[in-house]
């Protein structure tokens, strides 16, 4: 499942104990970076699955939690 990889690449990541500019730097992979982008242009169609809101919900949930990560990172480059 394509949510299943995006926690798991999410969580090997902030275990490997990244250094701040490791977390600035942080991009999920092509692969999942292209599903949140398909997911998106669904939603804008209209043609989500229930369970397609569902998985972009926890993307969009991720992502949020990245850009706070990466802005208190900044903040320590400063």
């Amino acid at each position: 499942m394509v949510l299943t990889r995006f926690f798991d690449e999410v969580i090997d990541f902030l275990t490997s104990f990244p250094r701040p500019e490791d977390i600035v730097a942080f991009k999920p992979s092509l692969a999942l970076q292209s599903r949140a982008e398909d997911l998106l242009e669904k939603k804008r169609e209209g043609t989500l699955t229930v369970d397609e809101n569902r998985e972009l919900d926890y993307f969009m949930v991720i992502e949020h939690l990245m850009r706070m990560a990466k802005a208190r990172a900044r903040q320590r480059l400063a």
